[in-house]
């Protein structure tokens, strides 16, 4: 799979919104909850809100995925990502996505957010 291949796609939480968990506060829903959301709009729903059709037809597994937390103590974002999405042009627009231009943060891989290489 080209990263450059890859659409983004996103569920964001305000940090107001977001759930603590320990010194880090993390989004509310579990990948798997968000995206099993969207597979029940079906192709036409997921087109309506420009997320790609892919989504009906695989597990959110089948991609590469991550999460960002704030660790409050240190006043740092967390970006953990697959490695797939640890490269420049990628890293950029989840940076731009989720707002964290000028913030300060820190990318690292975990096995949690490996995806398995169907698609």
């Amino acid at each position: 799979m080209d990263p450059h291949d890859l659409t983004l796609v996103v569920d964001t939480t305000d940090l107001a919104e977001a759930e603590p968990y320990d010194i880090f506060l993390t989004h509310p829903r579990a990948h798997y909850e968000v995206w099993e959301g969207w597979r029940q709009l079906g192709p036409a729903g997921l087109a309506k809100r420009v997320l790609p059709k892919a989504i009906a037809w695989h597990e959110y597994e089948d991609f590469p995925r991550g999460r960002i937390v704030f660790n409050s103590e240190k006043q740092t974002f967390l970006i953990y990502a697959d490695r797939r999405l640890q490269v420049p042009s990628l890293l950029t627009s989840i940076i731009r996505e989720f707002g964290l231009e000028g913030q300060h943060f820190i990318i690292r891989s975990d096995a949690h957010y490996r995806s398995r290489r169907k698609p």
